[in-house]
């Protein structure tokens, strides 16, 4: 429908007035109304698209959109706007289809939220994990049903079964269909009149389990896992919910983490700064040795590959940067300092003397 004359559509000229549409829609919507042609599918296609067209040409703002532009530009490219028909065609059949409601039977059981701590070795490389939680389960006595052993729910009078019944209203476009769920049933199309002792009729019971959990590699702080059918049962032998797993990685001293990359700070002397060395630094499950170039300054960063957090869904690991902290010594003894002086005498560096006054560079005798 999207090349056709809208106004066509509601058979009226392209200068007609507002009253002069609202009157024409009128007229076709209930000469196509699904109640006035049942099981004729033109009919019903007829009346979604006199209904498309309505909503558009009676909206002023649409309707200049469409004269200038030929579509409903305003409505996101959609000449027909987000979602509106199908609520004009929820309105008509209750949101069930045109062929009648539909048995709703038992419904899915809710979702359930956890919380889970685990380590940053566990998020890098993966763990499995088991939790205690208390949830809905199935009644084993009923099996779910609700009913005590040996009996059986019994049809609902009001709905037949169905779940839902139907209301017949008056409108200015005839008498209009619509369907709700039975209030006599909840929905359910059936009543239990001898219910489970164990469960009073629920088919389900809270109980303490402990689930596994297996956590994939490469999962971040606040991630959250999406675990379906693993969330309580539903009502009288519905399908169990959803159990969202919230994770919570725990701080590790050692290192900081940015994306799949780890960073570690490694405090070396200054000696070692100055003359190089080769230091132990730790990584997720080991320590490896890196070399501290003679000279390295403060900050210096040495690149570990493949030594971060896996990726998640994906090959690979992230790279480990360890970041040189020189650390400065403020206790020295007197031999240490005595030693420094000398050094600092022999590349004729300006320091403080004992006194807090400035030691001077001495001239090199001639």
């Amino acid at each position: 429908m999207a090349n056709t004359d809208l106004y066509a559509v509601l058979e009226v000229e392209r200068n007609c007035t507002q009253e002069e549409l609202k009157r024409s829609y009128r007229r076709l919507a209930r000469q196509y109304h699904p109640d006035t042609s049942p099981g004729d599918p033109a009919a019903e296609s007829r009346f979604k698209e006199v209904s498309q067209a309505y909503e558009i040409l009676s909206d002023p703002d649409r309707r200049a959109n469409y004269d200038r532009f030929g579509s409903d530009v305003g409505a996101g490219g959609n000449p027909f706007g987000a979602g509106s028909v199908q609520d004009i065609f929820d309105m008509f059949f209750g949101g069930m289809g045109a062929h009648g409601p539909q048995r709703r039977g038992p419904q899915p059981g809710p979702d359930a939220e956890i919380s889970l701590d685990i380590t940053l070795d566990d998020a890098a490389f993966g763990a499995t994990k088991e939790v205690t939680v208390t949830l809905a389960h199935r009644c084993s006595t009923c099996d779910g049903s609700g009913c005590a052993p040996g009996t059986a729910p019994v049809t609902c009078i009001e709905c037949a079964g169905v779940g839902v019944v139907q209301r017949v209203r008056n409108s200015i476009l005839g008498q209009m269909v619509t369907s709700m769920p039975c209030t006599r049933c909840n929905g359910m199309g059936s009543r239990i009149d001898t219910p489970c002792a164990d469960c009073r009729g629920d088919g389900r019971r809270n109980e303490t389990t402990t689930l596994t959990i297996q956590v994939p590699a490469g999962v971040e702080d606040g991630s959250t896992m999406r675990l379906s059918d693993r969330g309580p049962a539903g009502l009288r032998g519905g399908a169990n919910g959803r159990l969202f797993v919230h994770l919570r990685v725990q701080n590790d001293s050692r290192f900081e983490r940015h994306g799949d990359d780890l960073h570690h700070e490694a405090h070396i002397a200054f000696t070692q700064a100055v003359l190089g060395a080769t230091i132990e630094v730790p990584t997720l499950r080991e320590t490896v040795p890196v070399d501290v170039v003679a000279g390295s300054a403060n900050g210096t960063v040495h690149r570990l590959r493949h030594q971060g957090v896996e990726h998640l869904h994906g090959r690979g690991r992230g790279d480990l940067f360890v970041h040189l902290i020189v650390d400065v010594p403020t206790d020295l003894d007197d031999t240490s300092e005595d030693l420094l002086r000398q050094l600092a005498e022999h590349r004729k560096e300006p320091v403080l003397d004992e006194s807090g006054g400035l030691f001077r560079r001495r001239r090199a005798k001639k």
